[in-house]
C-alpha cells in the first residue's frame, strides 16, 4: 500500500479513484464490508408471499404485452 493510501485509509469517508475511469470507490475494512454485506443481502429462499408477487407482477406484464399484441393486430 502506498503512503498516499495509507493516509486516504485515515480519512473519515476513505475513496479511491481509479485513474483510468475517474471511478470513486469508498473504501471499508473487511470486517465492516461483511457486516453491510449480511445486511443489504439476502440470500434467504422465497417465502410464498414473494413469489406471489412475482407471479402477479408477470402475469400483469404478460397481460400488457398481450393487450399491445391485440391492439397491433
Amino acid at each position: 500500500m502506498t503512503p498516499q493510501q495509507r493516509h486516504e485509509l485515515t480519512e473519515p469517508e476513505p475513496v479511491a479513484i481509479d485513474p483510468e475511469t475517474k471511478q470513486a470507490y469508498v473504501l471499508v475494512r473487511k470486517e465492516v464490508y461483511e457486516q453491510l454485506r449480511e445486511l443489504l443481502y439476502d440470500d434467504s429462499p422465497w417465502t410464498d408471499e414473494e413469489m406471489d408477487a412475482l407471479a402477479a407482477e408477470v402475469d400483469a406484464l404478460l397481460d400488457d404485452d398481450m393487450a399491445i399484441e391485440d391492439s397491433a393486430s
